[in-house]
């Protein structure tokens, strides 16, 4: 059994106070600390959030258009001051103590709800009142050819909203979304150690398309072994898509000839409408080329393919005001929007 004032002297380093500190100056001390944290301010908790988000002082610097010094010298005031250790550095890497992690915690929920209230203002100074703020979405690419729309519906419901649109790769959506960067996002369901929240609202199809002018274009049924020496036009290995199809090509037990490999959606349907090969994608992507009979879709036993289209943000955020009437808003009415026809 450990010494009571052994246990005593570490409970009092991890607060940060002097292991010689009397009962009544250690109480002195965390009353000073209190009374501090009642004066923060949102310099220092972004200046934190921003280091302890990136791990980096340098990129945190960079993101706030500060020296990498004076970031330095806030992280430092901020420890010395509450009396504790947030940051660790070893070498040129940096970590965040127990107590870093539960200040970062913290600090992006006090930011987040400063963020809804500086939207809820604006609004009133834009004469919306509560029906208006700025509302900043991410997407990935296959999404954007529904999100506009999808925007504007939502618009016409809260009058005065102002819209930032992102658009990126699923990897970058899900980490602008963790960094705060973004309010939400709209993708397909995240990877299971992503620390976010998803709600699906719409299925996304996909499906295997041929040029018009393809063979297989003319069959009124394809089968599985019909596609095995076809040549196949593959997204990059990081793009989703192509995850999903390796996935269904496993379930058939079929291995396929991968003439090129492209990036992007729209790169993929000029090739296939070139007659380069087939492809596999989403139905999003190709609306407007299978209704001018540019691109024909396979008709294959158990296709299309779905996936879910979800709704995303950060676990540990508090939606409110214009993010949570969006919110609402995509669960209830965004399938009408996310239809292909």
């Amino acid at each position: 059994m450990k010494h009571p004032r052994k246990l005593h002297t570490d409970a009092s380093n991890a607060s940060g106070l002097s292991p010689n500190a009397t009962p009544g100056g250690a109480l002195a001390q965390a009353t000073d600390r209190q009374a501090y944290l009642k004066n923060l301010t949102l310099r220092q908790l972004r200046i934190f959030e921003a280091v302890a988000t990136h791990l980096s002082f340098s990129r945190a610097a960079e993101q706030l258009s500060l020296t990498q010094p004076a970031v330095s010298m806030q992280v430092q005031q901020l420890q010395a001051e509450l009396g504790l250790q947030l940051v660790r550095k070893t070498g040129k890497k940096i970590s965040l103590s127990q107590a870093g992690e539960e200040m970062l915690r913290q600090s992006r929920r006090m930011l987040d709800q400063v963020q809804i209230a500086e939207a809820a203002m604006t609004a009133f100074h834009l004469g919306n009142g509560a029906k208006g703020g700025l509302l900043h979405v991410g997407v990935v690419p296959t999404a954007h050819y529904f999100a506009p729309k999808l925007l504007m519906a939502f618009a016409d419901q809260w009058p005065g909203v102002q819209f930032k649109l992102t658009v990126d790769r699923r990897e970058a959506i899900l980490r602008k979304l963790l960094e705060h960067q973004l309010d939400v996002a709209i993708a397909g369901y995240p990877p299971s150690e992503a620390d976010v929240e998803a709600e699906t609202f719409a299925q996304n199809p996909h499906c295997i398309v041929a040029g018009a002018g393809h063979a297989l274009a003319k069959k009124p049924s394809v089968t599985w072994a019909d596609l095995k020496d076809e040549p196949f036009l593959f997204r990059e290995p990081q793009s989703a898509t192509r995850q999903f199809f390796e996935h269904v090509l496993q379930a058939q037990s079929l291995q396929v000839t991968v003439s090129m490999e492209l990036s992007g959606n729209e790169t993929i349907k000029h090739a296939v409408m070139a007659g380069m090969g087939i492809s596999f994608l989403s139905a999003h992507a190709f609306q407007i080329e299978l209704e001018a009979g540019r691109l024909v879709v396979l008709k294959l036993e158990g296709m299309p393919k779905m996936v879910d289209w979800c709704l995303l943000h950060r676990r540990d955020s508090f939606l409110s005001g214009v993010n949570a009437a969006f919110k609402t808003f995509v669960l209830q009415h965004g399938n009408v929007w996310a239809q292909c026809a």
